[in-house]
């Protein structure tokens, strides 16, 4: 970090990390500012003198650096990088007077910029003769109404707005402009004024754009402010009191930035947001507060202070249950609550970050229709702006205390007063007079209004003050013969200006948007205006003065133009996008986005004359100059299609039902890209002129280097060439979908210039007709003929083109709002590099659409899609001030009385060719109906004939009549015909089978949702007597979700995989032999062979023991178990409890934890509430099917009854009437009892049905009547039954005694069969009804039971939409923990795998190191005893000899020439090795050892003997070499998989706490679904006291049965506590008892192992191991040595005991210095004690002299003698250290006690100090 203070300013240079590491930030900052917030800090005021100021702390203003961590760490809070303090490199006191010293280098408020310096310029071009004044700007018709806040207010008369590169201040009064450019030539972002008025800020666009402030009314620039953001300003802001400046940058920094603009530094940055910012504000109580809002969000910033500064802290709005919107529009309250808009209208209350409520109109009408996009507060008064036009004020005190009443939210207000501005306006913001309730608005529909909101009697009507195009400017001409210009645009709108005067003239409104337009010629017409709209219709409309009309009554006329509708046509059914008249001005053309061309006869009716197809949408059309020989049409298309079309002939007349002309002759020409081939042309001319440049020089090199060295030849000279690697040329490219065609124009006949967009950008193409016209024009593809590069164009085409009219100039407009002139010579002559330049419209949404000379050439007009039309100037001022006002034509004779002609204002009327085709369709119709007519006249004629011939052949004789077949000519004639009506009706069927297949769908569909779902309809039966009935439930079909779970069982997690099975042993690769050597003991001596056998036997069982030693140790051991190893019992109580355990905290606790098997996810919920509707269904089904054989029971009794009922009658026949009892009642089956014959229909029913909708009144009176005839006859036989009856009694009176006797008896049989009857009926009646309400009853419980059924599945249901929000997060949770496990088994089966492989190894290497050791026992024994050639045949054996490998023979696959290399590199490193080491040997024996020959006087076979024991032992360490580098690579590999088993554990670990962390989140949230249990008082007791509690929050509900469980279940724990207390004792006992056995038995070992240790040196001096020892036999040498061991040993003894008694005699000597040191040490004691006392005695003198002589000064020679005195003290005690730390080492030389050298007197020195001796001591200080 660098400081510097040139002009008083303080340049911080700060390389920060983050997202952009590396890059360099500079910021200004101000000296005194920063020593005054250092002064603040400790204040705790963060402004000083109305500036914001930085509190550094103490340690960082006094040079302390900042290290970088620590100011990443004060970015912590945030992601996006802030602006820390400043802090110095230099000491405080310099910086604080370099401050003061440089307070008048701050920048003077007097000071301003240079504007004339600043502004952008015209940039013209070298050498081509352009002047850099060519056009000079005369007046902008124009205004962006859709920019936000594009419109401020400088003072009572004067407003100021953008218009693309140029700042706009209009006077009100007078209408007069004035212009301020953009200095970096890209467009202005936003603008704002000071609150004084005196300053207005203007944030500007393009790279590292700046912020200029201008003082006003002088407009000069007075500060800059640069470094705010990257590309773009959307918004700035001053403070209330007007000190700082707020700006926030648009897309893709959107950084917020804090201003002190009159110093000119940024104070703080922030990124306010990640998406769009629209506003950005400062609280009005100058809090250090501020507001932004935007897309989708709204933000709080407040000014924190931390230990590195100032710093914005966000924060973000959350709109909680509210629809999250865009704001637009927010003001702050004094209160510091905040005011927003909404998208829908209503007004949102902040309060802390949240929305408290929102406000809306009574009745939940929206405080406006549309976006709220302004709100400020106005005197108690809140005042909100809207896009619906309205500007409305509310009670500030209302909307403050507002809050909502309920759950909702909303809280309705209602508007004080209110403003409609207009119909069709669209407010976008508004700005305030300061000295009046003036206000003026921006309309977004191009009007800017001025209203008055003072809301009293005395208010003013909106006025607009000035009108403008809203959106885009659609078609512009001028006229031929005048400075008038006409322009239209998609607001429906057709202006005319006066470009001399600098106004509007007249304006006309339609229905639909204006999309082109051209001023016609003055052979058509000098005042006629052809338009083209949105909706095909093209309007020819007359311009003319309405000063020159006549007088007419009922009419007056004003102003100085109008415009008049003379002709209405829709030749299209789409937008018309060009509309051009011929040179003649006899054919008029349109063309349009349908992709056609109509051509009219230019007259009085504009006669259509026909149309043409084109292959695309028409971009524009050009008629032939009239240098052409023939009058054609060239029609662009937008996707790089261009047609020539030939005219018609003005007397073409249209045949047939289509103006479609299919025989004008045409030319097409399809565009085909060739800018991939350009570049790559350029490429290849670049690399050859490289190339040619590269000869060059290289042929010049070669002369230099001939000439230095004339004998070098060509080859060496042409050595040190190196050949430059070509780069790739560009790839031949064709972009798809095509490059849209953006202009173009006629340059011959038959040839064209046009200018493309997209890829093929940046170039002029010159393109010609082909003559091969065959091709189909959608497949053509057509390659330029040349073309002609354009500078600074690959993205920045040419999108119009206009000449003027002399021909000299050619002006284009580009894309990016820039209009460029260039002289026209220069494009005929192929070049295009000379060109004039200058910004005009906005360079990001400022296309230019048109740009056009005047008729002279004295003025050029642009028009842009952002709405502006500028018009400059080619003329001089003087040229200028001559001329007034432009010339508008003279209304034509006799227009004030010719009639107004007929518009055409619906959208979807018929274009020409479609009223064409629909009127003869119609014509069409109309002849087919008038032929139906003839022929049914002609038919029903026929029949009549028919009928009466019919009749007259009915009044013949019988004889004579013909018959009905007779009258028919031809049987086959009816056959035809009956096949004819066959044929239709199946035509007619397969034309309505589309339709019935979908009703019979839609049919079907409804019966599958409404019946067929249905398993059991609702079935009620009555009881038979009472009024009692009992209904079955309605069930619906399960769905398939039911069967599909059902059959699958639910999911579960897999479990970790355990390993059961031990790894299978797998054997080394190299083959170990188990024997040992045969030894031959073959010698000259029987005895040595004798001896060696049997050391060789000795050996062999000796190896026998240990091996089997060795085996029963491996037993032990594996018997023995593992550290980890548990019972399985244990194992198994320890699962069971913590499965049945569980967590004894309740669910509500925070901390606890589920336990695995009650953790529930979304399929365990889905399928408990599966489980439960099923449950419910079978219930339900089982209560039905109990209803149903109730029915079924009541159906039998029906029919028991009636054949009752019968036998009953059959019984009363044989008794008399005055015996009959009155039969029952008979209950019926009621509908509602037999649901299923609800839908059951025959055809008769249907027929009987259709007859009764058919039939009139009079047939269904008949049929009434014929019912009353039925009943009379019924009553007449009743009555004839009754006369018999009684005719029946009057024989009986007649009967005899015994007759009378039998009757009476039969009498008595039927009464009492009569009662039986009667009493069964009832019996059954009232048992059928009993059983009724038993069922009704238990169905009434079972309601109860599936009401609380009901209630849990509304519970689980809950509970399934909650668990389905955690789904996806438990699912990549448990994914990630299942993927975590799998590779931990993974990593623990390979390492098992690598442990099992180690394990392995080191077996082998065992082996091999006791095959080697027992190699070289053998060689020891076949030695022998006093062998003479034991030292040369030992040098042989342990000889290192070089050993050729056999290549091994590996295939192409297996291979690999690199592998071989290397291997061939370590194979001759070794080799280089082994021979250093025989060299190495060979010089240590002092001549070369030749192992090939037996030295004389050798046994031949022991040498033999000896070179095969040799090669065994290379073989064993070469073997041995190998396990021993496998055994590393294993080891390497273990520890990486140990390390990378740690990660995956950590990383499980997390895993599985997140895992945790969610389930107890999910049961949180599962807690807190309200569940419904019903309980009746009775069921509510109290476990403690027994009362009822008043409050049952905190209850917990269970069962009574679940309550004593638990309290048995206390009692049994209790009981089984104890009995695991009494186990734990014991188990401790027992392991206390089994550790002092473990402790002793250890101890006994520990002794065990001393001892052999022991007699192990006794014997051998050496610790051995005894299998080595057990292998080796006895040898003569070994004895030998033993003895001159002992020897040895002996000797060694009479040494030592004659140096431990010169220890002893040392030790004396040592202990006599001791004393003397200890002595020298007490000395030092009383010295430092008495030093001690010194010093306390000065500081009490010191206190003293203080106390009683204020400010005095101690004895200076006191205090120097007292100073002299601790020096003599501190060289004595270093004196006595050296001294002690030289006796105390043991390699020091003792010298004897030196006596003190006594210190000198003490003198007086100049400088006031005393010297004393040093004693010079070698050694170390002793402590």
């Amino acid at each position: 970090m660098t400081i510097c203070r040139d002009a008083g300013r303080v340049e911080c240079a700060e390389a920060y990390s983050g997202s952009r590491k590396g890059e360099v930030r500079s910021l200004g900052w101000n000296v005194d500012l920063l020593l005054n917030g250092y002064k603040a800090c400790h204040h705790g005021s963060l402004f000083h003198n109305n500036t914001l100021q930085f509190p550094v702390s103490t340690a960082r203003l006094c040079g302390c650096q900042a290290t970088e961590t620590e100011m990443d760490a004060s970015e912590t809070q945030t992601d996006e990088p802030s602006v820390k303090g400043v802090v110095f490199d230099e000491d405080d006191d310099d910086a604080a007077a370099g401050g003061a010293d440089e307070e008048h280098r701050l920048i003077p408020d007097q000071h301003y910029y240079s504007y004339e310096e600043l502004r952008s310029r015209a940039s013209v071009t070298e050498h081509s003769h352009l002047p850099q004044d060519l056009l000079q700007l005369s007046h902008v018709f124009g205004y962006e109404c859709g920019r936000r806040a594009n419109l401020q207010l400088l003072d009572e008369h004067t407003l100021l707005y953008i218009a693309g590169n140029l700042l706009v201040l209009l006077d009100v009064n007078t209408r007069g402009q004035r212009y301020i450019r953009s200095c970096s030539g890209c467009g202005i972002g936003a603008i704002m004024t000071h609150p004084s008025r005196q300053y207005f800020a203007v944030a500007e666009k393009g790279r590292q754009p700046n912020i200029i402030i201008y003082e006003y009314p002088s407009l000069r620039p007075y500060r800059i402010l640069r470094g705010g953001t990257g590309v773009a300003y959307s918004c700035v802001c001053f403070s209330a009191d007007g000190s700082l400046l707020a700006s926030v940058g648009s897309a893709p920094d959107y950084t917020l930035t804090l201003w002190d603009w009159r110093s000119e530094r940024a104070t703080l940055r922030k990124k306010a947001f990640s998406q769009d910012v629209h506003r950005v504000s400062f609280c009005a109580n100058g809090t250090g507060q501020l507001t932004t809002c935007g897309s989708g969000h709204i933000r709080f910033w407040n000014l924190a202070s931390t230990f590195t500064g100032l710093k914005l802290e966000g924060l973000l709005g959350s709109f909680g249950k509210t629809t999250v919107t865009d704001i637009e529009g927010y003001v702050e309250l004094p209160d510091g609550k905040v005011v927003s808009g909404s998208a829908w209208g209503n007004l949102l209350l902040w309060d802390a970050g949240l929305v408290k409520v929102e406000i809306c109109r009574r009745g939940g009408r929206v405080c406006h229709s549309g976006a709220v996009q302004q709100i400020s507060v106005e005197e108690e008064e809140l005042i909100t702006v809207g896009s619906d036009g309205a500007v409305r004020s509310w009670s500030l005190e209302s909307v403050d205390a507002a809050d909502a009443a309920d759950d909702s939210g909303v809280c309705e207000i209602e508007p004080m007063n209110e403003l409609l501005v207009g119909r069709n306006v669209s407010l976008v913001c508004v700005v305030r007079s300061p000295e009046s309730s003036i206000w003026f608005a921006q309309d977004a529909h191009g009007c800017i209004w001025k209203l008055d909101l003072s809301f009293s009697n005395m208010t003013q009507d909106p006025e607009c003050v000035c009108c403008f195009h809203a959106g885009p400017v659609q078609g512009m001409d001028v006229s031929k013969s005048s400075h008038l210009m006409a322009t239209t645009a998609l607001d429906c709108s057709v202006r005319v200006f006066d470009v001399l005067s600098k106004r509007e003239l007249t304006m006309s409104r339609f229905r639909q948007g204006g999309t082109t337009l051209t001023w016609a010629s003055d052979a058509v017409g000098g005042g006629l205006l052809a338009v083209g709209f949105e909706d095909g219709v093209v309007r020819l409309l007359e311009l003319y003065n309405p000063q020159g009309l006549h007088a007419v009554a009922g009419r007056v006329h004003s102003g100085d133009a109008e415009l008049r509708l003379t002709h209405a046509l829709k030749p299209h059914n789409a937008a018309v996008h060009a509309v051009t008249f011929d040179s003649t001005g006899h054919t008029l053309a349109t063309g349009s986005a349908d992709g056609t061309v109509f051509f009219f006869a230019v007259g009085d009716s504009y006669r259509p004359l026909g149309f043409v197809c084109v292959p695309g949408p028409v971009r524009s059309l050009q008629w032939a100059p009239p240098t052409h020989e023939m009058s054609t049409l060239l029609v662009f298309c937008a996707d790089g299609h261009v047609v020539e079309l030939q005219s018609p002939a003005a007397d073409t007349q249209i045949c047939g039902n289509s103006f479609q002309l299919t025989a004008l002759p045409t030319m097409h020409f399809c565009f085909s890209s060739i800018k991939s081939r350009i570049k790559r042309d350029e490429a290849v001319a670049l690399r050859q002129a490289r190339t040619a440049e590269r000869q060059k020089q290289q042929q010049e090199r070669l002369r230099k280097l001939k000439e230095q060295n004339p004998d070098a030849s060509e080859e060496e000279l042409q050595e040190e060439e190196e050949e430059e690697e070509e780069e790739e040329l560009p790839p031949l490219y064709t972009p798809s979908p095509p490059s849209p065609l953006l202009c173009g124009f006629y340059c011959a006949a038959g040839e064209f210039w046009l200018s493309m967009g997209g890829f093929d950008s940046g170039f002029l193409y010159r393109c010609q007709f082909s003559e091969d016209q065959s091709l189909d024009p959608a497949e053509r593809r057509d390659e330029p003929l040349s073309f002609i590069p354009v500078q600074d164009s690959e993205l920045n085409p040419i999108t119009s083109i206009s000449f003027s009219s002399s021909g000299q100039l050619l002006v284009c407009g580009m894309q990016d709002g820039s209009i460029r002139v260039y002289p026209a010579q220069d494009l005929h002559q192929g070049s295009l590099q000379a060109f004039w330049a200058l910004s005009v419209h906005d360079n990001s949404s400022g296309r230019v659409r048109h740009v056009h000379f005047s008729f002279d050439d004295t003025f050029v007009l642009s028009a842009g899609d952002d709405g502006n039309i500028f018009s400059f100037s080619c003329m001089t001022e003087q040229q200028i001030h001559t001329h007034t006002h432009a010339t508008v034509p003279s209304p034509r004779a006799g227009l004030e009385l010719e009639k107004a002609v007929q518009d055409i204002e619906d959208p979807s009327a018929y274009s020409i060719e479609t009223a064409k085709q629909k009127l003869e369709l119609e014509r069409v119709c109309a002849e087919a109906e008038r032929r139906k007519q003839q022929r049914r006249a002609r038919l029903e004629e026929l029949q009549r004939s028919f009928q009466e011939l019919l009749k007259e052949n009915q009044r013949l004789p019988q004889h004579t009549r013909l018959h009905r077949s007779e009258f028919e000519l031809d049987p086959l004639f009816l056959q035809q015909l009956e096949m004819q009506t066959e044929q239709r009706v199946q035509e007619v069927r397969r034309e309505l089978a589309w339709g019935e297949e979908e009703q019979r769908i839609g049919l079907s569909k409804l019966q599958n949702m409404f019946w067929e779902s249905v398993v059991q309809d609702t079935l009620t039966v009555f009881a038979c007597r009472s009024g009692h009935k009992i209904s079955s439930y309605r069930l619906l079909a399960l769905p398939f979700t039911h069967t599909h779970l059902s059959s699958q069982s639910s999911p579960e997690e897999a479990e970790l995989r355990q390993e059961h099975t031990h790894p299978h042993k797998h054997h080394s690769s190299t083959s170990l032999q188990d024997e040992g050597p045969q030894v031959s003991s073959a010698g000259t001596h029987t005895h040595t062979q004798k001896q060696s056998s049997r050391a060789a036997e000795k050996v062999e069982r000796a190896r026998e023991q240990i091996q089997t030693r060795r085996q029963q140790w491996a037993e032990l051991y594996a018997s023995k178990p593992s550290e980890d190893y548990e019972d399985p019992q244990d194992v198994e109580g320890i699962r069971a409890a913590r499965e049945n355990l569980g967590d004894c905290k309740l669910k509500s606790a925070e901390d606890f934890t589920v336990p695995e098997h009650l953790r529930m996810n979304v399929e365990k919920k889905r399928a408990q509430l599966l489980e439960l509707e099923r449950k419910i269904f079978e219930q339900k089904s089982e209560m039905n099917l109990r209803v149903l054989a109730l029915r079924d029971q009541k159906v039998a009794l029906l029919s028991e009854l009636q054949a009752q009922v019968e036998q009953l009658q059959a019984v009363q026949q044989t008794l008399p009437l005055q015996k009959h009892r009155p039969l029952p009642a008979l209950p019926v089956l009621l509908p509602a009892e037999v649901p299923e014959r609800r839908h059951r229909y025959t055809r008769a029913t249907l027929e009987r049905f259709n007859t009764l909708r058919l039939q009139e009144e009079q047939d269904i009176l008949e049929l009434l009547e014929a019912q009353d005839t039925h009943t009379e006859e019924d009553t007449h036989t009743q009555s004839q039954d009754t006369h018999a009856v009684e005719d029946t009694h009057s024989q009986q009176e007649e009967l005899t005694l015994l007759e009378e006797q039998m009757r009476e008896m039969e009498e008595a049989r039927g009464l009492n069969l009569q009662e039986q009857l009667l009493t069964q009926m009832q019996d059954s009646v009232c048992r059928f009804d009993a059983e009724l309400c038993v069922l009704r009853h238990e169905k009434q419980q079972l309601d109860v039971s599936l009401k609380l059924a009901d209630l849990r599945h509304v519970t689980l249901f809950e509970e399934l939409l909650l668990l389905r929000d955690f789904q996806k997060r438990e699912e990549k949770l448990t994914e990630r923990l299942r993927t975590y496990r799998q590779e931990e088994d993974d990593i623990q089966g390979r390492m098992r795998e690598c442990q099992r492989q180690m394990e392995l190894r080191k077996r082998d290497v065992q082996r091999l190191q006791n095959r080697e050791k027992s190699i070289s026992t053998s060689f020891q024994t076949s030695l022998g005893e006093n062998q003479r050639f034991e030292e040369f045949l030992t040098r042989v054996f342990k000889k290192k000899i070089r050993r050729t490998k056999k290549k091994e023979t590996h295939t192409a696959q297996d291979g690999d020439q690199s592998e071989d290399e290397e291997d061939s590199d370590e194979d001759s490193d070794e080799d280089s090795d082994a021979e250093d080491e025989d060299d190495y040997e060979e010089s240590e024996a002092g001549a070369a050892l030749d192992d090939t020959v037996c030295p004389p006087n050798c046994d031949a076979a022991l040498f033999e003997n000896t070179l095969r024991l040799r090669d065994l032992r290379v073989d064993v360490e070469e073997q041995l070499q190998d396990q021993m580098k496998t055994l590393d690579t294993l080891k390497k590999d273990y520890d990486t998989l140990s390390k990378k088993e740690k990660l995956v554990q950590g990383s499980r670990r997390s895993a599985d706490s997140d895992l945790e962390l969610l389930n107890r989140e999910k049961q949180q949230r599962l807690n807190e679904v309200d569940v419904v249990l019903p309980l009746r008082l009775h069921q509510l007791e109290c476990g403690s006291e027994g009362l009822q509690p008043a409050d049952l929050q905190s209850a917990l509900v269970l069962s009574a049965v679940e309550l004593q469980r638990l309290q048995m279940r206390i009692r049994e724990l209790q009981q089984e506590k104890s009995q695991q207390r009494l186990q734990y004792r014991h188990a401790r006992q027992q392991h206390r008892q089994l550790t002092h056995q473990l402790t002793d038995m250890e101890t006994r070992i520990r002794e065990s192992e001393v001892r052999c240790e022991q007699l192990m040196l006794l014997k051998f001096g050496k610790l051995v191991e005894l299998e080595v020892l057990q292998t080796l036999a006895g040898n003569r040498k070994v004895e030998e040595m033993r003895q001159e061991v002992r020897e040895r040993d002996a000797r060694y003894t009479q040494e030592l005991k004659h140096w431990q008694a010169e220890v002893v005699k040392a030790k004396a000597c040592v202990t006599a210095v001791m004393k003397l040191n200890t002595e020298r040490l007490q000395k030092i004691n009383r010295l430092m004690t008495q030093k001690k006392t010194l010093d306390e005695e000065l500081d009490c003198r010191q206190r003293r002299t203080v106390c009683q002589y204020a400010g005095g000064l101690v004895d200076e020679q006191e205090l120097q003698r007292l100073q002299q005195l601790i020096s003599g003290q501190s060289q004595d005690i270093a004196a006595l250290n050296v001294e002690i730390q030289a006796l105390s080492r043991k390699d020091g030389h003792i010298l004897p006690p030196l006596e003190p050298v006594l210190r000198p007197a003490h003198t007086h020195t100049a400088s006031g100090t005393g010297a004393h001796s040093k004693l010079t001591l070698s050694g170390r200080a002793v402590k």
